[in-house]
């Protein structure tokens, strides 16, 4: 998994995402080893988990090109895939001015997981890239402005991509001053699944 940071306040939304995209092949037990130490930060750098790749015998492509947040009928949304066991389950965060919600997508089906109001970062990823914007944003938020909480996902993604190769060091960064439902949001996104 890797890294998406969004901030909800009163008057809009942001959302910082990284790029990279982790595709492996081989056996599965090896594979669990590999993203258990790239997702522990056992493994920092892209050279090393290539060399680790090679010693456990799996295939490794690497891409930081996947988009991973966009804007859809006025909400910010970002998806997510955890890897566990195996087993490849996706998250999504949908966020407006004043709230968000998250939701999790098993075999189609989108479910509600959470919400929350503003004043609020949510973050997804992995134990390392989580505990790195944890740090960041309780060092640096002071109850700020939107233009701080950027700062904050800013740095919260150089410092993940200098500590964890699960996190590439381009990212993408959305913004909206727009409120809408995301019920709606999410009712839509289940018509579009069907």
């Amino acid at each position: 998994m890797s890294l998406v940071i969004a901030f909800i306040g009163t008057q809009g939304a942001v959302m910082g995402a990284d790029t990279r995209e982790i595709i492996t092949g081989g056996d599965k037990l090896p594979t669990e080893t590999l993203e258990q130490e790239l997702y522990t930060g056992q493994i920092v750098t892209d050279e090393a988990m290539v060399r680790r790749a090679g010693e456990l015998g799996i295939f490794l492509t690497i891409r930081d090109d996947k988009r991973k947040i966009t804007q859809r009928y006025g909400a910010l949304v970002a998806e997510v895939c955890e890897t566990e066991r195996g087993i490849c389950r996706k998250r999504r965060l949908y966020a407006t001015a004043g709230e968000y919600a998250l939701t999790g997508i098993t075999d189609g089906e989108i479910r509600l997981t959470g919400k929350g109001t503003a004043s609020n970062f949510v973050v997804l990823g992995n134990q390392v890239t989580q505990r790195i914007a944890h740090t960041c944003i309780q060092e640096h938020w002071k109850n700020g402005t939107m233009h701080d909480a950027i700062k904050i996902i800013m740095l919260s993604m150089q410092r993940a991509s200098d500590a964890s190769a699960s996190v590439s060091r381009s990212f993408d960064l959305i913004q909206t001053n727009g409120k809408v439902s995301l019920s709606e949001v999410i009712e839509q996104d289940i018509k579009d699944r069907k």
